[in-house]
């Protein structure tokens, strides 16, 4: 990314924030943005499932027999593990749609410097993260859109656990955010957000409670071994990230079969946005 890119785009930023002060309006406070519906948005509360690669529409159809209803499906991003998608397109998320099946689409892009899994490491942002995550942002928006998932859905950007405590790598990792978030935004979409309670999810909070703008809309915590609750997450404010903008995965790598199809995936308690297939 060019530097004079970098600085045009702070301009860009600066002349939106002195317009709002003129104006007499203000964003929302990050976390605080209201019930997402408001925005158009589709709300899903109950059971959900995430897993590698999107299942077969005949394993859709079993699992109906389970208390499942969301799926999470990991529909772009370069740091996916499993970037060959046998199944999705969007004529699987149309029929997904028609078995009653609410999608969360998952972007899987650039990791932070300070990644703790090994498999991830060979995928970290750049010397530009805020632009880096303007990039991603629009390759995310327009994947989505060719898939049919239309403007007013969520997308979640998965940010696997990172050592939060390591400021500069924290800054580059929550600048690349932003710039990925507002782009979201701004092309129509929901910016989300998942990552491990105890890296991401708490760096997003104390950028909460430090007053940082631009954060995602909607929180997808991972915190395994403990009761599934969307309520009551020790890493996030009370009221933040409220109401209907939390996921809680709760347990990992488990497999069921439903139906006679088996599958390993994430469990997960929604109260959130869900996608809107055209």
């Amino acid at each position: 990314m060019s530097r004079r890119r970098k600085i045009i785009g702070y301009l860009v930023a600066l002349m939106v924030v002195l317009t709002q002060l003129t104006s007499g309006t203000v964003p929302a406070a990050a976390g605080d943005r209201g019930d997402p519906r408001d925005e158009g948005a589709t709300i899903f509360k109950g059971w959900g499932i995430d897993t590698c690669q999107a299942p077969s529409l005949t394993a859709l159809r079993a699992w109906k027999d389970s208390d499942y209803r969301a799926i999470g499906v990991y529909y772009a991003g370069r740091a996916r593990a499993c970037p060959h998608q046998t199944y999705l397109s969007g004529g699987w998320l149309s029929s997904a749609r028609g078995l009653g099946w609410k999608v969360l689409p998952i972007f899987v892009g650039s990791q932070s410097p300070c990644v703790r899994a090994d498999n991830k490491r060979g995928f970290g942002i750049g010397d530009y993260p805020y632009d880096q995550g303007q990039d991603e942002g629009q390759e995310a928006a327009n994947r989505a859109s060719s898939l049919g998932i239309a403007p007013r859905s969520p997308l979640y950007l998965d940010m696997e656990a990172y050592d939060d405590g390591d400021d500069d790598c924290a800054d580059v990792t929550l600048s690349f955010i932003r710039g990925w978030s507002a782009t979201v935004r701004d092309l129509g979409y929901i910016p989300g957000f998942y990552s491990s309670a105890e890296s991401g999810v708490r760096h997003m909070d104390r950028a909460r409670r430090n007053g940082t703008s631009g954060l995602p809309d909607v929180m997808w915590f991972a915190r395994w071994r403990t009761d599934p609750t969307t309520d009551g997450e020790p890493a996030l404010g009370r009221s933040a990230w409220t109401p209907h903008r939390r996921i809680h995965q709760y347990k990992g790598n488990v497999t069921e079969s439903h139906g006679g199809q088996r599958l390993t995936v994430d469990r997960n308690l929604v109260d959130a946005p869900v996608a809107i297939i055209d």
